[in-house]
């Protein structure tokens, strides 16, 4: 049993997923269902990948398959079922999760210039290489190995300075998301 071309695949994937999203939500309602229904789709596409032919319609072979996903959740025992508890069943270690360290970063984040903070959220967050973030910035690899070397040299510089000073962090832990 052959599988999927990896790139092919993720292509795939990336360009279905929202449309396949947006109609498991239709079809039972909840977000988070949902992304749990194309995931178990595109699982399901992948094993039989071998057996799919991609000269057919693929998007109404995606559409059915979730279709049977989402009756076959349905059908599903409650003693089945995945329960939501108040608590997580697996605890992470507190040292394994530096929040402090991420405050720190995203503000100094914030500290450096537009250009050196895309470029090293496209490489070290996104985790793109050389030539994909060029591409995505529409300038030179040059650009991006030179603004990724001052980037860090800055963030560097920064985050040693908020350490010294001991400088309050900030609580917006999501704003490196939002950066450009």
């Amino acid at each position: 049993m052959r599988g999927p071309d990896e790139k092919e695949f993720g292509e795939l994937v990336a360009g279905r997923s929202h449309a396949l999203r947006r109609t498991a939500y239709l079809m039972c309602g909840d977000w988070h269902q949902a992304e749990d229904l194309v995931q178990t789709t595109f699982v399901k596409l992948y094993c039989a990948w071998s057996k799919v032919n991609r000269g057919d319609n693929l998007d109404a072979y995606l559409r059915k398959t979730l279709l049977h996903a989402c009756i076959d959740e349905k059908r599903r025992g409650w003693f089945r079922r995945e329960w939501p508890t108040s608590a997580p069943p697996d605890v992470p270690d507190a040292s394994a999760v530096p929040s402090d360290d991420r405050d720190l970063l995203v503000g100094a984040l914030r500290r450096i210039s537009p250009g050196q903070r895309a470029v090293l959220v496209l490489r070290y967050w996104e985790d793109l290489d050389v030539e994909e973030t060029a591409r995505v910035l529409g300038c030179s690899t040059g650009t991006v190995k030179s603004q990724t070397a001052r980037g860090l040299a800055a963030l560097r510089t920064v985050v040693g300075d908020r350490k010294a000073s001991d400088a309050p962090v900030f609580d917006d832990v999501t704003a490196i998301k939002g950066c450009s």
